[in-house]
C-alpha cells in the first residue's frame, strides 16, 4: 500500500487574543461562508467585518481563557488515532489541516509531501457534510491538487460524511447517557440537540445535505439511547440578514421553558471538539437564556474530544476507506452529494426567497458603503454634504 497518511480537517481557531482579527478575516474571506454577488467584494467586506467584530469576539474568547482549545484537542485526536492505527505491518501517520488558522491545510499538505505519503485518507472532523465546512475544505484541497503536479502521485480517498457510523453513534449515546444520569429526573429530561446552523438557501437552492444528515444523526442517537425521552433539534451561531435553519437554539429553549420543561440535557451534535461554540455560546450564553426562562437544570453533554469509543469510530472509518479503491474529488465531493457550490440565484419580483436574499445583499452593500463613509470620511455622501 506504500506510505499511508490520514489528513484530519477542521475549522481552526485563534489561540491568542491577537489571533482573533486575522482569524475572522480568513473566515469571512471564504466564499462558502460569506456568499456575495461579486467576488471583488469578498476581501474588503471580510476586512470590514473582522475590523468591526474582533473586539466582541476577543471578549468571548477571553471568557474561555483567551483562545480556542481546538488545535490542542484536534492534535490530541490525531495522536490518539495514529496510535490505534499503528501496527507491526503498517505505519500510518495522521496530519491536521485547519481551514482558517494554523496549521493551515497548505501546511499539512507540505508535510505530507515531505513524508512521501503515497496513499491518503482525507477525513473531515465534521460528521455531517455541509458546503460551508467539509465542502470548503474539499474545494481548497482540490485547488491545491490542481496547482501542484507533485500531488498527482498521491492516491487519496475522501470521506464526505460519517454521521451514521454505528460506533460514533454509540459514543454519542454513551456520553448522553452519562450526563442524563446526573440530572434529577433522567426518565423525563428533555434531550436538546444544538447544531451549527447554515443559511436556508444552502439547503433549498444549493442542495446542501446538511439538514437531512443532522436530522438523521439525531434520530440515530435517540434510537441508540433506547429511551422514550422527548427531544428537540435546534440550530445556533447564525449571522447576517438571511434566513437560517430553524428553530434557533435560543428561541427553542424559551419555547420549551414556556411549555413547562424544567430539565435539559444539551447535546452539541455537530461538534466533535470543545471550542468557542460549546464553551462560550452554549455553556454561557444559552445557559443564561435557559435559567432566565425558568429552566432549572441545564446539563451539557461534553464533545467527544479523545473519548476512546469516538477514536475507535475514526479508526473504523479510516480502515474501511483504505480497503476501498481510491476516490477523487470530482467523483466524491460533487456527484455523490449533488452539491452545487455556487448556485446561480436570480432575483424575482414579489415576496420570494430569492428576492429576500438579493434585497438582503443590496442592504448589506448599502450598509458597507455607509460604514466606509463613517470609517474613512470619504465617499459620495461626504462629497454631497450629507455626512
Amino acid at each position: 500500500m506504500g506510505r499511508v497518511g490520514v489528513l484530519l480537517l477542521n475549522l481552526g481557531g485563534p489561540e491568542r487574543p491577537q489571533d482573533v482579527r486575522p482569524f475572522l478575516y480568513n473566515l469571512f474571506s471564504d466564499p462558502e461562508i460569506l456568499r456575495l454577488p461579486a467576488p471583488w467584494l469578498q476581501a474588503p467586506l471580510a476586512w470590514l467585518i473582522s475590523t468591526l467584530r474582533f473586539q466582541k469576539s476577543r471578549k468571548n474568547y477571553q471568557k474561555i481563557g483567551g483562545g480556542s482549545p481546538l488545535r490542542q484537542i484536534t492534535e490530541a485526536q490525531a495522536l490518539a488515532l495514529q496510535r490505534r492505527l499503528q501496527t507491526q505491518e503498517q505505519s500510518i501517520k495522521v496530519y491536521v489541516g485547519m481551514r482558517y488558522w494554523h496549521p493551515f491545510t497548505q501546511e499539512a499538505i507540505s508535510q505530507i509531501k515531505r513524508d512521501n505519503i503515497e496513499r491518503l485518507v482525507i477525513l473531515p472532523l465534521y460528521p455531517q457534510f455541509s458546503i460551508s465546512t467539509s465542502g470548503s475544505s474539499f474545494r481548497e484541497l482540490e485547488r491545491l491538487w490542481q496547482e501542484d503536479p507533485q500531488l498527482q502521485d498521491i492516491q487519496y480517498t475522501v470521506v464526505p460524511s460519517w454521521y451514521h457510523n454505528p460506533t460514533y453513534i454509540r459514543a454519542m449515546a454513551a456520553l448522553i447517557e452519562k450526563t442524563m444520569a446526573q440530572v434529577d429526573d433522567p426518565q423525563n429530561v428533555h434531550v436538546f440537540f444544538s447544531a451549527h446552523g447554515v443559511p436556508v438557501s444552502y439547503v433549498e437552492e444549493a442542495g446542501d445535505p446538511y439538514q437531512r444528515e443532522i436530522e438523521g444523526c439525531a434520530q440515530l442517537i435517540m434510537q441508540a439511547l433506547k429511551r422514550s425521552n422527548p427531544y428537540t433539534l435546534a440550530y445556533q451561531s447564525r449571522v447576517g440578514p438571511v434566513e437560517w435553519l430553524q428553530p434557533y437554539t435560543n428561541e427553542a429553549i424559551q419555547e420549551l421553558a414556556d411549555q413547562g420543561t424544567k430539565e435539559l440535557v444539551v447535546v452539541p451534535i455537530s461538534f466533535v471538539s470543545e471550542h468557542i461554540e460549546t464553551l462560550e455560546e452554549i455553556d454561557i450564553e444559552y445557559r443564561e437564556v435557559a435559567l432566565e426562562a425558568g429552566i432549572k437544570t441545564f446539563a451539557r453533554v461534553p464533545a467527544p474530544d479523545t473519548d476512546p469509543v469516538f477514536i475507535q469510530a475514526l479508526e473504523e472509518i479510516v480502515t474501511q476507506s483504505l480497503e476501498e479503491p481510491p476516490t477523487f474529488f470530482s467523483e466524491t465531493v460533487r456527484p455523490q452529494k449533488s452539491v452545487k457550490l455556487y448556485p446561480q440565484e436570480r432575483w424575482t419580483w414579489g415576496i420570494t426567497t430569492s428576492a429576500e436574499v438579493w434585497n438582503g445583499r443590496l442592504a448589506m452593500l448599502g450598509l458597507v458603503a455607509v460604514l466606509v463613509e463613517v470609517w474613512m470620511g470619504l465617499g459620495p455622501f461626504h462629497l454631497l454634504g450629507f455626512m
